[in-house]
């Protein structure tokens, strides 16, 4: 028989916050990916101007399989652009890929955020495995200290994704800032790519909030097993 617990609320609606912003990237994207930019350059070329104008000439751009799954990887150089944004000359695509040369950028440069997230991610990676085993086999066992183990290895997701916030904001603004420059994009083209970015960054928004409510829930379970 199903078990409804009242925290599931909190379940439900940190669904819903992350279906939305889901929905809006995809619908963003997908509408300003059939307007082609004026100068007719594609993603990958964005991208390798961006670089070379910030002298990261050593910054290789690939092209990988997938849909807004683009990224920067700092361990291999290397800027990996998705089928729809690679050889896509649509504004949404000139955008995702100057944010992308962004987090080159952020990196190159020693932006402290970028520098956290990057030394705390394996030791969250780790966290993030092990917490929910170790809370539910502490609830299940009556262990209080066990489960709040759990609880703490998680807040390391949260903060993950706190400090993941400036991040991304800033190589969207270092994005935007550079098409309103460099002549990429004219005035009204740069403005609906910001619209791209914005409704990507509020995935982010979206998942710190979720975790902000999950964890939230861990808590309430734990006290409620202390008052059993």
């Amino acid at each position: 028989m199903f078990y409804w617990d009242n925290t599931y609320i909190l379940v439900l609606i940190a669904f819903m916050l992350s279906m939305f912003a889901s929905f809006g990237v995809q619908a963003t994207f997908s509408k300003y990916q059939k307007v082609n930019s004026r100068r007719g350059m594609t993603g990958m070329d964005a991208a390798r101007q961006i670089l070379d104008a910030n002298g990261l000439y050593s910054v290789r751009i690939e092209h990988i399989q997938g849909n807004l799954n683009d990224h920067f990887d700092p361990r291999d150089g290397v800027i990996r652009l998705s089928d729809a944004t690679y050889q896509s000359a649509s504004v949404a695509a000139i955008g995702v890929a100057a944010h992308e040369a962004g987090h080159a950028i952020q990196h190159a440069k020693g932006y402290a955020p970028i520098k956290v997230r990057n030394a705390i991610l394996p030791v969250v990676n780790i966290g993030s495995s092990l917490s929910m085993p170790l809370f539910f086999i502490g609830l299940i066992l009556g262990m209080t200290p066990l489960a709040m183990a759990g609880v703490f290895l998680f807040s390391g997701v949260l903060l993950f994704q706190l400090v993941t916030l400036p991040v991304e904001f800033n190589a969207s603004r270092r994005a935007l800032a550079i098409l309103k420059t460099s002549s990429m994009l004219d005035a009204e083209e740069v403005k609906n790519a910001g619209k791209v970015l914005k409704a990507a960054a509020m995935t982010y928004v979206a998942a710190v909030l979720s975790s902000a409510l999950q964890l939230l829930r861990l808590l309430l379970l734990v006290n409620r097993r202390r008052r059993d």
